[in-house]
Order: C-alpha cells, then sequence, then structure tokens
C-alpha cells in the first residue's frame, strides 16, 4: 500500500531560517551540523547553522549551482560560471574535477550525484550560458570517473537539471526541466545507464518546473516542481505537493536526525520537517 503524503511529511507551515538571498540553490547538509548553498547570481557559497546564522563560505564561487560532498566528505562543486565540476583541495581552494568532453567545454554544469564508488554523475544544461548554446551541441548527462576521465551517458536531453541515486544506487532519477519530468534509468554494474522511461510527468497548470531532488531512506523522492515541492512513492506515485511561500529550486536532508528537509526558494531557505530520513551523503 503507497504512503500518503501526510505519512511522509505532516502538514505544517514552512520556517524561513534566512532570507535576503539572490537566487539559492544546491543545499547540502554537513554532517558537523551545518548547510551549504549556493546564491548563484551573488557568486558565493553561504554556510548556515542554527548557532551562527548565515556566514559566507566561498566567494567567489564562479556562480556555483548544485554542490555535494564526496566519501572524504569534501565539497564537490557544479560551476555556471567556471562551466566546470570542482572539489575543494586540502588548502581549502576549488579544484577542476572536470572542464570539459572530448576536446569541447562543458556547457553549465548544474546538479551532481557522487556513487559510493567515487564515481560523480552531474547535468550539463545551459542555463549559465545562454543565449550562447556551448561547444558541445547536446545537452547531456556525465560520469567523472575516479580516473579522472569522463563519460557521456545521456546526450538527448533538452535541460537536464537534479539528479538523485535511489537508495541502492539501482536507479539514477533524472529531471528534465524543459519537458517537466522526471526520469529513471538502470544504473548497471559497470556505472553505465539503461532502460530510461519517464517515472514521473510534472507537467501540471502550475508555475514552475521539475529542478531539485532527494531521495529518502525509504526510496520516496522529493522533487521540485510546479505548486511546490513533489513527493513520489518508489512506484512513481504522485503523492501530493507541499506549497512554498517562494517557489522551490532544490532541497536537502539534514539535522541530528537526517528528518529536517532544508529548501532552497529564490531569496530564502526554508526547513520543513519529515518522518523519514534523507539518504545521507557521506
Amino acid at each position: 500500500m503507497a504512503p500518503s503524503l501526510s505519512d511522509l511529511v505532516p502538514q505544517q507551515e514552512p520556517q524561513r531560517i534566512a532570507t535576503g538571498f539572490e537566487f539559492t540553490e544546491g543545499p547540502v547538509w554537513h554532517p558537523e551540523g551545518y548547510l551549504l548553498f549556493s546564491d548563484i547570481p551573488a557568486d558565493t557559497i553561504y554556510r548556515w547553522s542554527p548557532s551562527k546564522g548565515v556566514e559566507p563560505y566561498i566567494q567567489p564561487s564562479r556562480s556555483s549551482n548544485g554542490l555535494t560532498f564526496d566519501r572524504q566528505g569534501r565539497l564537490v562543486a557544479c560551476e555556471h560560471g567556471g562551466r566546470q565540476v570542482s572539489r575543494m583541495a586540502d588548502d581549502g581552494a576549488m579544484r577542476t574535477v572536470a572542464d570539459g568532453y572530448e576536446g569541447k567545454r562543458l556547457n553549465s554544469p548544474n546538479d551532481l550525484v557522487v556513487h559510493s564508488n567515487g564515481s560523480i554523475y552531474f547535468t550539463d544544461p545551459v542555463y549559465g550560458i545562454q543565449p550562447d548554446e556551448g561547444e558541445l551541441g547536446f545537452r547531456g548527462v556525465f560520469r567523472i570517473n575516479t580516473d579522472g576521465s569522463v563519460d557521456l551517458l545521456v546526450s538527448d536531453f533538452v535541460a537536464p537539471n537534479g539528479l538523485a541515486f535511489s537508495p541502492d544506487e539501482s536507479i539514477l532519477y533524472v529531471d528534465d526541466s524543459r519537458r517537466r519530468n522526471t526520469w529513471a534509468f538502470q544504473l548497471r554494474a559497470d556505472g553505465w545507464l539503461s532502460n530510461g522511461r519517464i517515472f514521473v510527468d510534472q507537467n501540471v497548470e502550475a508555475e514552475g518546473s521539475p529542478d531539485g531532488m532527494k531521495v529518502d531512506q525509504k526510496g520516496n523522492l522529493y522533487i521540485t516542481g510546479g505548486g511546490g515541492l513533489w513527493v513520489v512513492d518508489p512506484d512513481g506515485n504522485h503523492l501530493g505537493t507541499i506549497p512554498f511561500p517562494e517557489r522551490p529550486a532544490n532541497l536537502a536532508f539534514g539535522g541530528d536526525d537526517d528528518r529536517s528537509i532544508y529548501v532552497t526558494a529564490r531569496t530564502s531557505i526554508y526547513h520543513i520537517r519529515g518522518n523519514v530520513p534523507g539518504v545521507r551523503v557521506f
């Protein structure tokens, strides 16, 4: 029996915990008790904690968007301005991990996830370089292998955006913002994708398109989209949409029990509580 929306997220008013930004994105929670997030136009990665509030963390950030940590706890970022995926070195500088494919520059890396084997999967639309269409001629989903090589996994998306693994890493979910749907791909043992299918159609009248997403420990998906934050069960059933005062772009699970949900929504950061813990980044 499919859960209900209230089984996963009890009805509540979202709490605004920080505001005054330009366009917030890419939230990720660190187990030491703080949230990092990007403000893309402000060219800054901020740090928020319950005790200290908001403080600049990296500036300039080369207009970073999606953020995550690798299995060693190092920050990894998609950079619009740098047109690259970067990772924090021991000296605190963000260094290039990948910035091209087959001799051509990447478009505008948007979001990313790190597999348990250390490989990095990321999306590469053109949002950060529009109206330029870039050098590649397509908007793809890529994998950065642990040896630094880059493989193209999918090349026919219109605007690939948020992505997430299922808890057992057998499925890779990818949003296509322009087509307003979320795809599911089987993730093979060799790291390649197969059997792509539309997992949930988000083409609704409400304003907003699928953007960022995360998965909880039971495999339910939380996807920003038309009308707010969509909650979808592992079978692709849309359980309901949680509205926010501003249009959400992305989210992260965190807090001491991984049941706090932090949502980046335009000029602010919001917080709600869920019943099922999210999958930890590391």
